[in-house]
């Protein structure tokens, strides 16, 4: 009985490698093209399995997006909490060069995110997700307003915050004539810019 346990939890942790595997494969492959023209067998190709394998693990291409995305979200979020739980004096500038780091650090999710955020249509329970996810990024924004004094809601703030560190990753992560390092420390010089603009509209708020 004992040794049956055994093979059934080495089985239990085959079956979750290998579904790490498929979506590391669906981050690489969604980031490479549009939500709508990736298909399971695209990303079967990628993860090295069978196409009959995959659906083992995921029902549709859907349904494995919305895993892959909320594995990159968590990561991000985990990310976060370490950032707004460190000890000694904070500041918005913390969480912007996490925010900013991470996504360049992570650059198929942040692709993957973009690529859908401009082509893709999902039904309705699918796009609840996403937007629990995106809610969960907005609440620690939303934490960081409040650390810094603001009062009420500062849910507008929070939306302004992201779109704004989103736009300087769009628009300067693939900088010409700059490399990767020079690219991230010039991306970091606009968020320390953006988070004294913000930090001075929180502390009034």
């Amino acid at each position: 009985m004992k040794g049956k346990t055994a093979f059934a939890r080495l089985k239990e942790q085959e079956k979750e490698a290998r579904k790490v595997l498929i979506l590391d494969a669906a981050q690489r492959v969604f980031a490479a093209k549009p939500f709508g023209k990736v298909s399971m067998r695209d990303i079967a190709k990628e993860a090295d399995i069978s196409p009959p394998s995959i659906y083992t693990y995921f029902s549709d291409q859907e349904t494995l997006f919305i895993e892959a995305a909320l594995k990159g979200t968590q990561d991000m979020m985990d990310a976060f909490a370490a950032t707004l739980n460190r000890s000694g004096d904070f500041s918005l500038d913390q969480v912007a060069e996490t925010f900013i780091r991470y996504l360049t650090e992570h650059d198929v999710y942040f692709r993957m995110m973009a690529h859908f955020g401009l082509h893709a249509s999902i039904n309705s329970a699918s796009l609840e997700k996403l937007k629990a996810m995106e809610r969960s990024a907005l609440d620690t924004f939303d934490s960081a307003f409040r650390k810094l004094g603001a009062r009420g809601d500062v849910r507008l703030l929070s939306h302004t915050f992201f779109a704004a560190l989103n736009g300087i990753l769009i628009t300067y992560r693939r900088n010409p004539g700059r490399s990767e390092e020079e690219a991230l420390a010039h991306m970091l010089r606009l968020a320390k810019v953006l988070c004294g603009l913000f930090s001075t509209v929180a502390a009034a708020r």
